[in-house]
């Protein structure tokens, strides 16, 4: 067992160094802020017990896992809200459950090829999210639309972190599947 302060000693050492290490990797302060915030929590939850000897490989290792974990949220967000972003719920409605549609931008409004290959992409997206499974379907829309952290996720869904991470993995990689069979790319 280890000295209580001892934790919170480290913590406060590491703390500047850790925030210049994410800024740099990020280059966003505020989600450097949030990435050191993150891991510190991880090693003062996970770890506490560890001797303090152990706590700057344990935090570095945690640090580095938190900044990949950014980037892969980034990278999958950034895919599914741009192929996302078109879709707002229809006009007249305050999100009722009913069809979603397609607004247009101001340089596609005169274009009826843009409009009717946008509306082809709506209802394709449309229809391979349906096809995911319900705990999928459930995970990737909380993450990638609602924007919920991995552990907010957790606690909507009732499951452990792992199993978000799984099930949304699984959800990306299907509907990429999906997608790049209708002949939909990011490229």
């Amino acid at each position: 067992m280890t000295d209580a302060g001892a934790l919170g000693r480290f913590l406060a050492e590491v703390e500047r160094r850790a925030y210049r290490q994410a800024a740099f990797a990020v280059r966003d302060e505020q989600a450097a802020l949030d990435i050191v915030q993150d891991a510190m929590m991880k090693l003062a939850e996970k770890y506490s017990q560890q001797p303090p000897a152990e706590f700057p490989m344990l935090f570095q290792r945690i640090l580095q896992n938190t900044i990949r974990d950014y980037y892969r949220r980034q990278k999958v967000r950034n895919y599914w809200v741009t192929a996302l972003s078109f879709i707002t719920p229809a006009h007249g409605s305050e999100d009722d459950g009913e069809a979603m549609e397609y607004e247009q931008a101001d340089d596609e409004k005169n274009n009826p090829i843009n409009s009717l290959i946008a509306g082809k992409h709506v209802a394709l997206i449309q229809s391979a999210i349906e096809k995911l499974p319900a705990r999928q379907r459930e995970a990737f829309l909380l993450r990638y639309w609602e924007e919920m952290d991995i552990a907010e996720t957790a606690q909507v869904m009732g499951c452990s972190e792992g199993s978000v991470k799984t099930h949304c993995s699984r959800a990306v990689h299907a509907l990429a599947a999906l997608l790049k069979d209708k002949g939909m790319t990011d490229e």
